[in-house]
């Protein structure tokens, strides 16, 4: 099975290498990190002493999954600081976040792809005593040689979304003689899963993870570390109020093609408000530039975050803007990765994007702990769960199109002592919502002593 497994990802590999040369070559991206997915190259790793316990490993795919991490990172380094602390990610972007927001991590590197000599490379240069897997991605070739090695695979937080369950249940119809059994005993050959919810562990189980290793441990995003006050939402809020500019609208985790939907959001707004400013943050670097185009395209008038001379990540040099907001400035486009969060600080309105395209949705549990409603789109899917809480609380908007997403702004602003109220919901949901990483904390330890 797991022959014809690698063979297919060697098919599917052939089939995308004219993209990810594309991609290589235009944006950076895939061609840089291939050394480290092949297993080859792990320079973050060689600092580290020969004679070191085993590692803790934590994988985070993304972005998302990473910022879920860093709690839980943080507690295991202070609980375990003997064992090297290693994270991995699958994108550049991911990679990015997990270095500014786990300093304490003894390396940041690149997950392997799942072939099994790539697999074994990695194994051998970390070290793990133990894996974490931030919420449920699973690579058969990964648990199959880490169990050879008697390497526990701690499952984290796990989700199944709907899109991905109907995404298996598709295939496991015509293939279901093949998979069904390939996927039992690829995820029986982890050592347990702490799902976030009932559904999830019944999903699990239902595609073949043993039912005595599953429980349900709650959703690590809760615990999330409120972010501190950065240079950027300092510069921010002086600078708007200095200039009378308000209401300060965010609009976080924005996909390709949704910038235009942003806009007539904030074109619907600027109406009532014409003195509102946009802050624009792509969800991706190589959107930043198309994202320029859109603005430029609506004819208004716009500031890079690159280019301000503030401290800070930047793709500029330098910055060479004085740091003022013209009245003529309607949007800051945050063309920077890890600054997003303490924007949602200053925020009078927000939006989290991948909601108004078919995307899934994002995160809206960093407004919602500064007290900020969330307002969304309709495609939420892969936070489908805590979308539905938050709008059944009325701690959160879900709207149908980008005029609505205006609409609920105006609504908030003609009704201070509503949004007041929606938004201490919202930061009440968060607070009481955490435990998970303590929970995981306790179960990883079990799993430590046992390989100890």
């Amino acid at each position: 099975m797991y022959f014809i497994y690698s063979l297919l990802m060697g098919f599917t590999a052939l089939l995308l290498l004219p993209y990810w040369l594309v991609q290589g070559l235009r944006q950076g991206k895939y061609l840089s990190n291939l050394g480290q997915r092949l297993g080859f190259s792990f320079p973050s790793l060689a600092n580290l002493p020969g004679d070191r316990p085993g590692a803790i490993w934590i994988h985070a795919v993304s972005v998302g999954e990473a910022l879920s991490g860093v709690t839980l990172a943080r507690r295991l380094k202070e609980a375990y600081p003997s064992r090297p602390l290693i994270v991995s990610t699958t994108t550049i972007t991911g990679q990015v976040l997990a270095r500014e927001r786990m300093p304490f991590a003894d390396a940041v590197i690149y997950f392997p792809l799942d072939w099994a000599f790539c697999v074994r490379r990695a194994l051998e240069a970390v070290r793990p005593s133990l894996v974490l897997v931030l919420e449920t991605e699973i690579w058969p070739n990964f648990l199959r040689e880490a169990e050879k090695r008697k390497i526990p695979v701690l499952f984290i937080s796990g989700r199944i979304s709907d899109r991905s369950f109907e995404r298996y249940q598709r295939f496991l119809g015509p293939f279901g003689f093949f998979l069904r059994p390939f996927l039992k005993d690829a995820l029986s050959k982890a050592s347990g899963f702490l799902m976030q919810s009932e559904r999830d562990a019944e999903r699990i189980c239902a595609l073949g993870a043993p039912a005595d290793r599953v429980r349900v441990s709650g959703n690590l995003k809760y615990d999330f570390e409120l972010p501190v006050a950065t240079p950027l939402s300092n510069w921010l809020e002086e600078e708007a109020k200095r200039r009378g500019r308000s209401p300060i609208i965010v609009a976080g985790s924005v996909v390709a093609t949704e910038e235009p939907h942003v806009l007539i959001a904030f074109g619907t707004l600027q109406g009532e408000y014409p003195k509102a400013l946009l802050v624009l943050a792509p969800r991706k670097p190589e959107r930043f530039d198309s994202a320029a185009e859109f603005i430029d395209e609506s004819h208004r008038k716009f500031i890079r975050r690159s280019k301000l001379a503030i401290p800070g990540p930047s793709r500029a040099a330098g910055g060479s803007e004085n740091g003022a907001i013209s009245d003529d400035v309607t949007v800051v486009l945050v063309d920077s990765i890890g600054e997003l969060a303490s924007l949602y600080r200053v925020a009078d309105g927000v939006f989290v994007g991948g909601s108004l395209v078919p995307s899934g949705g994002h995160n809206i549990l960093e407004p919602a702990a500064f007290g900020k409603i969330p307002v969304f789109g309709p495609s939420m899917e892969n936070f489908a769960e805590i979308a539905s809480r938050f709008v059944s609380a009325g701690a959160a908007v879900q709207v149908e199109s980008p005029e609505d997403v205006g609409v609920a702004w105006i609504g908030f602003f003609r009704n201070p002592e509503r949004m007041n109220r929606m938004g201490e919901t919202a930061r009440n949901l968060v607070e009481g919502s955490r435990g998970a990483a303590d929970r995981a904390v306790a179960e990883i330890g079990k799993l430590l002593d046992g390989a100890a």
